[in-house]
């Protein structure tokens, strides 16, 4: 299987530090404003967010393509909700999706919108955590 790496570096105390996210060809900077505040910058959250997204809807058009649906778009949202349980912590998170797969009946998206929720990898990884799923089959 593959192995993927990324790599963050933190200068500083918690509130007056900064750091840099990097992975692929990504680099981006975070600080307290940008994780607990609307602060410009990136943080671990929404690199949650992405990867959870861009899984789900891998995981989702598999399960299409594997019954000889073609896929032409699957779009996710994912939304992380930072929260507190004896410190910070992910308290849920929403997946909200959008697809168009053509000749899919909107049963069958249903069940493999639920499959791709329970087993995407990303999905799997934060089992314990609650997470919400709206998905939508739209017409081509």
């Amino acid at each position: 299987m593959a192995k993927r790496q990324a790599t963050a570096k933190w200068n500083g105390t918690l509130k007056d530090g900064n750091g840099i996210m990097k992975y692929g060809n990504f680099e981006g900077p975070y600080t307290f404003a940008s994780r607990f505040e609307e602060g410009p910058g990136t943080n671990p959250e929404e690199l949650v967010g992405a990867a959870h997204a861009g899984c789900f809807s891998m995981f989702l058009s598999a399960l299409a393509s594997g019954d000889n649906y073609t896929p032409t778009s699957v779009q996710t949202t994912a939304s992380v909700h930072l929260g507190e349980d004896d410190g910070p912590k992910i308290t849920s998170i929403d997946l909200n999706c959008e697809a168009v797969i053509p000749g899919l009946d909107a049963d069958k998206f249903a069940e493999y919108a639920q499959t791709a929720k329970e087993r995407c990898p990303i999905s799997r990884l934060f089992a314990g955590t609650q997470i919400n799923l709206t998905a939508n089959l739209v017409e081509s």
